[in-house]
């Protein structure tokens, strides 16, 4: 067995149930998620390529679950979208209405599910990626290939939206940053005269 399929195997057995989970939450819909992790497992060990240890395998193959998620989505805009109620129409009703479970905590997690897959799909990535990930900023855009700026400015975006519909969550919005305290006045200065 060569090494690229040996570091496939324990991938799919060690990380596969979390890069699903990943490729889920991104898409909600199990089918479509199973889809996107096998296209992005294709695409990162296609014709045999070395990808090295399982962690930089785990890597690469969550960036292609991404890279895939808002390609995909990308397309399917350019598509013509049937109007809500026409005939054929397979909508489905939100998740929070389809559950009977009537815990507070259950009914959150799926309004909060819901209120995520409303999200664009860069403003969802960055969402799953820096808040359930709990990935910082720059690891996130990294992640995704865009820079700081922009996952700041699709994070305040996203989580403006849901702060709308889900006002109880509390999405902490602040990477922490060392400051240096000292005071840049009270130093002193070299080269100059004295």
């Amino acid at each position: 067995m060569s090494t690229w399929s040996r570091t496939l195997d324990e991938l799919v057995r060690e990380r596969g149930p979390a890069l699903f989970g990943y490729a889920y939450v991104l898409t909600g819909n199990p089918t479509e998620a199973e889809d996107l992790l096998q296209d992005a497992l294709v695409r990162t060990f296609r014709s045999g390529r070395r990808v090295g240890t399982i962690d930089s395998a785990h890597s690469y193959v969550k960036r292609a679950i991404s890279s895939a998620f808002i390609d995909g989505h990308r397309r399917a805009s350019a598509r013509p979208v049937r109007a809500t109620g026409d005939a054929g129409d397979v909508t489905q009703q939100p998740a929070s209405a389809v559950t009977t479970d009537p815990a507070a905590n259950v009914a959150a997690t799926l309004d909060l599910h819901s209120a995520i897959l409303d999200l664009p799909p860069r403003e969802r990535a960055c969402v799953v990626l820096r808040y359930l990930d709990d990935m910082p900023v720059a690891s996130v855009a990294s992640e995704l290939g865009i820079a700081v700026g922009t996952v700041k400015r699709y994070l305040s975006d996203a989580v403006a939206r849901l702060r709308v519909t889900c006002a109880d969550v509390d999405f902490d919005t602040t990477d922490s940053v060392p400051v240096d305290s000292r005071s840049h006045s009270n130093a002193p200065q070299q080269g100059g005269p004295r």
